[in-house]
């Protein structure tokens, strides 16, 4: 197999535009789709093709990439896709789904004689745009020579997790490592709200943890989009961190846990995206601890 591929991107938001854009610059044939066509169109600058339909997108694709919003859209756009699918092709799933999610769209690769690789990626829009993310993923062995160069292209690591996309064992770690990231965003979100409200300088809380154990570059990053902006373009959105967060409740009730902290994060998300704040990076959900905008 070549090195240089044709892949069919379906879903070009955020991170699939940058993934599509990093695919042609190493030289791969890329054919591009999404329900906004908008969005895809400065595709075309790059060398991508920009189909009208999912079915147009995959004609000829030996590597078929989906990075939807859910599980749910994105079976739904491989089903518009399934009468121009080639039995044999690979489809890398890159959307955060969901177990259930997962299993759901394993089954369609089965019928429709795919090989199929749970790929979801760890990272946000600058290590997107930049080829940087971590691919997760689980697959079998004998595609992933095809599928290799489009994990090398979007990304810095790929991390194989198992060879059955089926169990979904990329997507449970995805989840597991989104849990932190959520939280993490959640408690720096609070505890500036708590600052403002107590009349506490935030500077002040950053230099008295400022290298030290409870100091973590993460803070220091979302802190700086609430305190001096901007949230807008979101590196990771309110809208999709609330999904994130509704799936991980899930799992975790599914397999017995109860995961309290998470359940009022996507509270507070759910909350923030319902003052306006849905399309802004998921620091926004900073809002939410407040009933009025804060000054």
């Amino acid at each position: 197999m070549t090195d240089k591929l044709t892949v069919s991107v379906l879903g070009t938001g955020i991170m699939g535009a940058a993934m599509a854009r990093n695919l042609a610059r190493a030289g791969h044939t890329v054919r591009a789709w999404n329900r906004t066509r908008a969005k895809a169109d400065p595709l075309v600058a790059d060398g991508a093709h920009v189909a009208g339909t999912p079915a147009e997108a995959v004609e000829s694709a030996d590597v078929v990439l989906t990075m939807l919003y859910d599980g749910p859209a994105t079976l739904e756009t491989m089903r518009l896709a399934a009468p121009a699918l080639r039995r044999g092709s690979v489809w890398a799933q890159s959307t955060t789904a969901g177990l259930e999610g997962v299993a759901e769209l394993a089954g369609f690769a089965r019928e429709h004689g795919l090989l199929f690789y749970d790929a979801p990626v760890l990272g946000t829009r600058q290590p997107a745009e930049a080829g940087q993310l971590t691919v997760l993923a689980a697959g079998p062995a004998e595609g992933r020579d095809t599928v290799r160069p489009v994990f090398d292209a979007v990304g810095a690591r790929t991390v194989w997790t198992g060879e059955d996309g089926a169990a979904g064992s990329a997507t449970r770690l995805k989840l597991v490592a989104n849990s932190w990231v959520l939280a993490v965003t959640s408690a720096v979100g609070e505890t500036l709200a708590l600052a403002k409200a107590l009349d506490v300088e935030p500077d002040g809380f950053l230099d008295l943890i400022a290298g030290g154990p409870l100091d973590m570059g993460y803070l220091r990053a979302k802190a700086g989009l609430i305190l001096d902006g901007p949230l807008s373009p979101a590196q990771f959105a309110v809208n999709t961190a609330a999904k994130d967060a509704r799936l991980i409740v899930r799992a975790g009730e599914q397999h017995g846990v109860r995961l309290d902290v998470a359940a009022a994060g996507a509270e507070r998300l759910e909350r923030a995206a319902a003052q306006g704040h849905g399309d802004e990076d998921m620091a926004a959900a900073y809002y939410a601890s407040f009933e009025e905008p804060p000054a």
